[in-house]
């Protein structure tokens, strides 16, 4: 007996990452970096969510590649986009290409079943915690278990008030010397005007449902 087009079982496991809607946040009078949304829809089983979304700067991508590279030592993991000197916030292709770079990183990632055992990996695609939050949290030194910081996530962006102190070092953030694109206090948490995203989420999960990360 054939199975059906619509059969469950017929259907194909897939994981669609989306990096998008880059952002500018202010740190203090000199100082501004940019995250990047990172939108998952999935249905492997993997995955405790089948739908979330997390911000994520370029330092915590830096910050996740060395973790996955110490648990995976026989894995030629993909590379990040590199740093550059001379990055610039106001500059529309450098950020797309930013976007762009990362994630190919994450589509590689996820696509590799060995990486998936982490729990870092996890918690970074699927939680607001902070990277050292994250690491206490894989090593069992919080009060909640990796499956209740996932769940407790919210699907918006939650401060992290103890990574306001710090800065990207690849000039991410700008400062007096006029590198970069200063930017005012009322710019803070609104999204770069080159970079809007989709008003409804539906739109763009439908989208990746289509065409599944490889």
């Amino acid at each position: 007996m054939d199975t059906k087009p619509d059969d469950v079982s017929w259907q194909s496991e897939f994981i669609s990452i989306c990096v998008r809607d880059a952002r500018l946040h202010k740190i203090d009078l000199f100082h501004t970096y940019i995250d990047y949304e990172i939108c998952l829809h999935t249905n492997s089983m993997c995955f405790r969510k089948k739908t979330s979304h997390v911000r994520r700067r370029y330092s915590e991508f830096v910050w996740l590649r060395h973790c996955l590279e110490q648990n995976a030592l026989i894995i030629v993991l993909p590379k990040l986009p590199p740093r550059n000197p001379f990055f610039s916030l106001g500059n529309t292709e450098q950020v797309t290409q930013r976007m762009k770079g990362l994630q190919e990183f994450l589509e590689s990632v996820v696509q590799t079943p060995l990486l998936l055992s982490d729990s870092r990996l996890h918690l970074f695609l699927q939680s607001d915690l902070s990277t050292s939050k994250i690491e206490e949290c894989a090593r069992g030194k919080t009060r909640y278990t990796v499956a209740e910081a996932i769940q407790r996530s919210s699907c918006g962006y939650m401060t992290r008030l103890e990574d306001k102190a710090s800065c990207d070092s690849d000039c991410e953030s700008t400062s007096s010397s006029g590198l970069g694109l200063s930017v005012d206090t009322s710019a803070r948490h609104s999204p770069l005007p080159f970079l809007e995203s989709p008003d409804r989420d539906h739109q763009l999960f439908s989208s990746l449902s289509e065409h599944p990360a490889r």
